[in-house]
């Protein structure tokens, strides 16, 4: 996409003619496809990004939420400032709300724009950057309320005298059992861990106290 600028300069002495000089600004748009399994096919997003005007087009295959996007780091490695990232679907850069927030905030700050397709955002206008401000807003209160929520309930355990995290492996019964088949002689350590479902190194740590 071209955009010009018309600058008026100053007018010549005692004449109404204005010279101007245009300043030519070249938007690349740099287009990004993921299909979750080599059983899917990529197609469907491609065509879409090169009918929008996408001169070249990255397509990831990645399976799992933590599986590495070679070709997403690929493309961001290769952006330079007025280019515009597109994408076919919201979910097709981010595989959370929190993930994709930070992805379009790390390209604004290298001067790189995002549009997404079926949603119809781009965050080149007022409009799109005013779409991710409050979608960034958002994902803030959300961790918030989580981490109020989760604050009350430990709050609420240790009222009650519980205390947070895992329960004990080790629960008083079984450090009884533990003691009575140790004291038999008749039983290795490593047979009462199998017995009571623990590792070697927990029995032990209960049993030493004892001596």
């Amino acid at each position: 996409m071209w955009v010009t600028t018309h600058v008026r300069n100053q007018c010549v002495t005692n004449a109404s003619v204005y010279r101007f000089r245009y300043t030519w600004v070249m938007k690349t748009f740099i287009g990004y496809a993921r299909v979750s399994t080599d059983d899917q096919n990529a197609d469907l997003q491609r065509d879409a990004l090169k009918k929008a005007g996408c001169i070249k087009v990255f397509t990831d295959k990645a399976s799992g939420s933590l599986a590495s996007r070679p070709q997403l780091d690929r493309m961001l490695d290769q952006l330079r400032p007025d280019d515009v990232v597109v994408v076919w679907r919201l979910d097709r850069l981010g595989r959370s709300l929190k993930n994709l927030i930070a992805l379009v905030e790390d390209l604004a700050e290298k001067g790189v724009g995002f549009r997404s397709l079926s949603e119809s955002i781009d965050t080149t206008t007022a409009s799109g950057k005013l779409f991710f401000s409050v979608m960034g807003a958002l994902a803030e209160f959300e961790r918030d309320l989580i981490r109020e929520r989760t604050n009350a309930g430990l709050a609420a355990a240790r009222a009650r005298g519980r205390v947070g995290g895992r329960p004990p492996v080790m629960t008083p019964e079984k450090v009884k059992v533990a003691r009575q088949l140790y004291d038999s002689k008749e039983h290795t350590v490593e047979a009462i861990a199998k017995t009571l479902g623990v590792s070697r190194k927990t029995v032990y740590r209960h049993l030493a106290p004892a001596g």
